[in-house]
């Protein structure tokens, strides 16, 4: 089992017996939610019961007349026997999002105390936005695919060298050129295999190429059909949106491309904002709006009309461009512009974080790949990503950190891929890897 970060709220959650909260752990398709829910409470509970409502759904559909506890509790009884105490069973109810009477009953299975539950679904990021559940009955974590740190334990680096890192982030230390390289490469197999469990187990456990990118193909099939919930018409244009958005982010403006959808000049973020909300909501896609005014918090200031879109894991990207040819990422390949793979991977990480993506966007300055909220200092921290040799090749950052500019931000990052570790002139320029102590 890889080591996720969310383990250590899962634990949590379960010692907790006084808290009378359902746990609702929600996130795109395949970023191992069932099993990391699965593992981890069978090891805190004598008596565990998973109910996939998925499975049920396309089969016998036994719980789709459930309306009340007692009706719920007898069926459940006749599947799994006598489940014994509140402290000592729990009772996994996956891919709930299928059975909307099930969600109407989570408040007073939440009050009886008879079991305690956990759930879990694909689609509750959108489902979550639609259903009425009273408050306190209920609390929600949301789940990604592994971030890089995730993806360094799975290839077994030592937390030793992950706090050196970080010390070395902290603190502006140079870092060992030998751990430097070795790290990067890490990195580059991270942007080919990305987040996704299943992917990550085929590439760093399996050494298989071939395999990881038919799983990607997969999943990357499987985002697409679960729009089919929604109506033709939105199915199309979800899908459509979707399509496009590699197209949007190799080009050299990345937003988005709002006529493109239905080559219509008059298309804007309005006209689809149901589609939009759909990608994000269900966690197959990542929103970064677009901030012309970088003052904190940048909420405030936000542009719907002007939007880059990345998609949810990078190794679908590299999917996608490169299929099996791992050298234009491994050895950039003739000359490989990496400039949307990087950004992706950061944009993973950052949001992961738990980071609101925008980007700067201005004629008379420039862009900048990244902005976020930080809430440390109430400022905005400008991010620019590099992918290529020259590191140097940047000029709205030093405009928005001048202190004699108009925006006067107390310092901004450049991510690259150089071993350089240092701030000059409020700019502070790292290798890639260590966006993830960010």
């Amino acid at each position: 089992m890889f080591k996720r970060k969310i383990q250590l709220e899962l634990e949590e959650y379960y010692k907790n017996s006084t808290d009378p909260k359902i746990l609702i752990v929600y996130g795109a398709r395949q970023v191992g939610k069932s099993y990391i829910i699965r593992e981890t409470a069978k090891h805190y509970y004598k008596h565990y019961a998973e109910i996939d409502l998925k499975s049920d759904f396309e089969s016998e559909k036994l719980f789709a007349n459930i309306t009340t506890t007692k009706d719920f509790y007898l069926l459940v009884g006749s599947l799994f026997g006598d489940l014994n105490t509140y402290d000592d069973t729990i009772i996994f109810l996956d891919e709930i999002q299928f059975y909307s009477n099930l969600m109407t009953l989570l408040k007073p299975l939440c009050a009886e105390k008879k079991y305690r539950f956990i759930i879990s679904g694909s689609l509750l990021g959108v489902t979550l936005q639609h259903s009425f559940i009273p408050m306190g009955a209920i609390k929600e974590k949301r789940m990604f695919p592994m971030d890089f740190e995730e993806f360094l334990w799975a290839n077994n680096y030592s937390q030793e060298t992950i706090d050196y890192l970080h010390d070395c982030f902290n603190n502006l230390k140079p870092i060992t050129e030998s751990v430097h390289q070795y790290t990067l490469r890490l990195f580059q197999d991270y942007l080919l295999s990305g987040g996704l469990p299943d992917a990550v187990t085929q590439y760093v456990l399996n050494r298989n190429v071939s395999q990881m990118r038919r799983v990607q193909s997969e999943i990357f099939t499987y985002y697409k059909d679960d729009c089919s919930k929604h109506d033709k018409d939105h199915q199309l244009k979800i899908r459509k949106i979707y399509d496009l958005l590699i197209s949007n982010m190799v080009n050299k403006v990345k937003r988005v491309q709002f006529k493109a959808i239905e080559e219509k000049d008059d298309s804007n973020f309005a006209k689809y904002e149901d589609e939009f909300d759909y990608l994000f909501d269900s966690g197959i896609a990542l929103p970064s709006r677009a901030i012309s005014n970088p003052v904190f918090p940048l909420t405030e200031s936000q542009s719907k009309n002007l939007l880059k879109v990345y998609y949810n894991d990078v190794g679908l990207v590299t999917n996608i461009l490169y299929k099996n040819r791992i050298d234009a990422v491994l050895n950039r390949d003739n000359g490989v512009n990496l400039g949307s793979v990087y950004e992706t991977a950061a944009a993973m990480e950052l949001i992961a974080h738990g980071h609101e993506l925008y980007y700067f966007d201005s004629k008379k300055v420039g862009e900048v790949d990244f902005l976020i909220n930080n809430y440390d200092g109430l400022s905005v921290l400008p991010i620019e990503i590099k992918s290529g040799k020259d590191q140097n090749n940047f000029r709205a950052i030093p405009k928005l950190v001048n202190s004699e500019g108009n925006y006067k931000l107390p310092f901004g990052y450049i991510f690259g891929n150089k071993n350089i570790v240092k701030k000059e002139d409020n700019i502070v320029t790292c290798p890639i890897y260590l966006i993830m102590f960010l």
